[in-house]
């Protein structure tokens, strides 16, 4: 019984962040020895493989890293390792977190292109094709896949057959669709994916993942910018006895173990899409019906985020938020340059009755708004 686990007293509709199951936070109450075999055998070891038969019936050509700190961090990692001297990334970026990527390539001194668009368009194949054809250099590309920052859904399967065809390392930040959105890696060609355990596999922040083919990260041994943030290093270590190489967030791990076997309970990627599916179809007719319009078009939308407009010059989001947060919902703010927008998110421990008592909410605030 979970009877003690007690109830959150909103739910976070955000990128993560995101509310957990009962089951996730009771997980986080054992402590662990990062040393022994009950841990780095039966735990760390088996999110491992669990994680590639996620991303992959190809599960023989990929491995799983773990990484400590934020997903950032895992995707820094990533880039670090990836990348050697004399290498050049290619940076697709529509949104706050490819540009992301820029900066980390700027610290870590590695050479990079960006190809920059607005924030609500998507990169094209031929847009891609042409910055690949201008710059002979470029070794890598980088792409995020859901760029939280207004929802928007990257041609993933598109352009990396443009990557593929031109000979390069593919690189994608998965961060919100790993978990959420059904894609195998291995069809791909997908070189490197980069998540995170608070995501879409509804774990706790504390880890991210990288999620890599076995020769292209043999070839990277060297390569690495960091002590701590070398991918290598960490999956030899992995590799040879189950054990990170510095202190692991253990009850971190053991709570996403936890949720592995909830998603896997739930009826895996494909179900948990239908869910975010139906939360977002829920979300996006109900706020629209009380007036309110989405950031981007339903062609660009994915079902993680849905940014909307701020309806009109005299909303307060901070009020609105208060106002909703009172009613136990959590939004999340806007973060684009060209609108005023907030966002909701659809994913976590989040079902479509919940949506349907998040517009009630609005509802309620709208109508007590006008008098």
């Amino acid at each position: 019984m979970l009877d003690f686990i007690p109830d959150n007293p909103y739910i976070l509709l955000t990128p993560g962040p995101l509310s957990t199951s009962k089951g996730v936070r009771a997980a986080l109450l054992r402590d662990w020895c990062t040393w022994d075999a009950d841990y780095n055998e039966t735990i760390v070891q088996n999110i491992r493989r669990r994680l590639v038969a996620i991303a992959t019936a190809d599960t023989g050509s990929y491995t799983a890293v773990l990484m400590q700190g934020s997903g950032s961090f895992a995707v820094e990692a990533c880039l670090g390792t990836a990348l050697p001297k004399n290498g050049r990334v290619l940076i697709l970026t529509n949104g706050a977190y490819g540009k992301r990527i820029v900066e980390m390539a700027r610290v870590l001194e590695i050479a990079h292109t960006e190809m920059a668009l607005s924030e609500t368009v998507a990169p094209s194949t031929g847009e891609l094709q042409a910055a690949l054809d201008c710059d002979p250099d470029i070794t890598h590309v980088a792409i995020v896949h859901c760029e939280t920052t207004t929802g928007i859904l990257n041609p993933v399967e598109e352009l990396a057959g443009i990557v593929k065809a031109a000979g390069k390392t593919l690189i994608v930040d998965a961060m919100s669709s790993f978990g959420g959105i059904p894609f195998d890696i291995g069809r791909l060609g997908i070189d490197f994916l980069a998540s995170s355990s608070n995501k879409c596999i509804q774990g706790v922040p504390g880890f991210g993942f990288v999620i890599a083919k076995r020769d292209a990260l043999e070839q990277c041994a060297g390569n690495a910018r960091s002590l701590c943030m070398d991918l290598v290093g960490q999956w030899r270590e992995m590799d040879k006895s189950g054990k990170w190489r510095y202190t692991s967030p253990t009850h971190v791990v053991r709570a996403f173990y936890q949720a592995l076997d909830e998603l896997e309970a739930e009826g895996g990627v494909t179900a948990r899409h239908a869910r975010y599916e139906e939360n977002h179809r829920i979300l996006v007719d109900g706020m629209r019906g009380l007036g309110f319009e989405t950031l981007l078009p339903d062609d660009l939308q994915s079902p993680i985020i849905t940014s909307f407009l701020y309806p009109d010059a005299k909303f307060d989001f901070k009020v609105f938020y208060e106002a909703v947060k009172a009613k136990g919902f959590v939004l999340y703010p806007g973060k684009i340059s060209q609108a005023d927008t907030f966002r909701i998110g659809n994913i976590g421990e989040v079902y479509p009755q919940d949506m349907k008592r998040l517009i009630e909410a609005v509802r309620e605030v709208a109508v007590t708004s006008e008098k």
